[in-house]
């Protein structure tokens, strides 16, 4: 059962990221059309969509459709004119500092699957006609707000707290702004992950979390300068304050959220 409730968690991010999006006006109703017609091995397409998972889609959502904190890649023009990569490809080397996109550190193979992904997400939504999908925001509005007290109570008050760091939440967000934030706040602004690495015997690095997975620990250290390290073989510690936030991802019920969100709308 906890696992049926993890993945109507995750869900229910991805809901939230593509209502936000839906929400953002967009230049034009249907995808511009890619210059160079390009066409990927579904093998390909499938890890490209699993890399993306991990690395982008927290700014752009899993299905590449975007959120408040980054573009509808469908919809874009320097996507539309990408061929095999020759454009997005050294974006994501480089990143865009200024507008809050980081540089990724990621081997060509990894670069040309997540490219192919793009591609693939851009022919459906030109199949779909640039639709989106709709939500109910009203469906958000069904929870009870005494349970998602006794909720905040048993698991998130060691963190937060209702006359503190909390106080007006529900003011300053209402609805699905304040969901998407309780159930990803990775936003601009937020705190990155701290970590230390013992890069060698007499080495201790200290820096902030750009990326990491099974194989790979992306730094920027003290000095601003971007280190990577075999997550497989490299001693390593993080320092999360929002990791307690994806935890719960896997300990939510559809009720809970509801339920909480409910509660969160009440302090004023």
């Amino acid at each position: 059962m906890k696992r049926i409730f993890w993945i109507s968690a995750v869900a229910l991010v991805a809901m939230t990221c593509i209502v936000a999006a839906q929400q953002r006006p967009t230049a034009a109703g249907v995808p511009p059309p890619t210059v160079t017609p390009q066409t990927y091995p579904a093998a390909q397409v499938r890890a490209g969509e699993q890399r993306f998972a991990a690395q982008c889609a927290f700014c752009h959502a899993r299905d590449t459709l975007g959120t408040d904190t980054g573009p509808d890649l469908t919809r874009s023009v320097f996507v539309a004119q990408d061929l095999r990569g020759d454009k997005i490809g050294p974006l994501i080397k480089a990143g865009r500092p200024e507008k809050g996109m980081p540089a990724i550190d990621l081997s060509d193979a990894e670069i040309a699957a997540v490219v192919a992904y793009i591609h693939d997400q851009k022919v459906k939504m030109n199949a779909e006609n640039g639709s989106r999908r709709n939500v109910e925001l009203s469906q958000l509005q069904t929870g009870n707000a005494e349970a998602g007290t006794r909720y905040f109570a048993a698991n998130c008050a060691s963190c937060h707290s209702a006359t503190g760091d909390l106080k007006g939440v529900g003011t300053r967000f209402q609805g699905l702004a304040l969901l998407q934030r309780m159930l990803n706040p990775t936003g601009r602004g937020a705190t990155p992950a701290k970590v230390t690495v013992q890069a060698s015997p007499s080495e201790i690095v200290l820096g902030s979390l750009v990326s990491r997975d099974e194989f790979t620990l992306v730094v920027n250290d003290a000095a601003g300068m971007r280190r990577s390290f075999d997550a497989r073989t490299t001693k390593f510690s993080v320092e999360d304050k929002l990791a307690a936030h994806f935890e719960q991802l896997g300990k939510y019920t559809d009720a809970d959220m509801h339920n909480v969100l409910a509660y969160l709308q009440t302090l004023k």
